[in-house]
């Protein structure tokens, strides 16, 4: 059974310091709307932040060396 939330120990924030600016073209403009109409996202930079970061550490985990490699 999940443990409630409120027993969870929260992490602390860091403060968010460093720019990326991301260049998009028109259609993934579009897209990317399109995304954040139908999903009802408010926080876009969240979304992009999240799922950058999903993707790298996959990334990390899918490269990283096993036992028998």
């Amino acid at each position: 059974m999940a443990e409630p939330s409120h027993n969870k120990p929260r992490r602390r924030r860091e403060p968010r310091n460093h720019r990326v600016t991301v260049m998009l073209n028109d259609s993934e403009m579009r897209v990317l709307q399109r995304y954040l109409d139908r999903y009802d996202v408010s926080n876009r930079s969240r979304l992009i932040r999240e799922a950058l970061m999903r993707n790298i550490l996959d990334r990390f985990d899918k490269d990283s060396p096993t036992l028998f490699d």
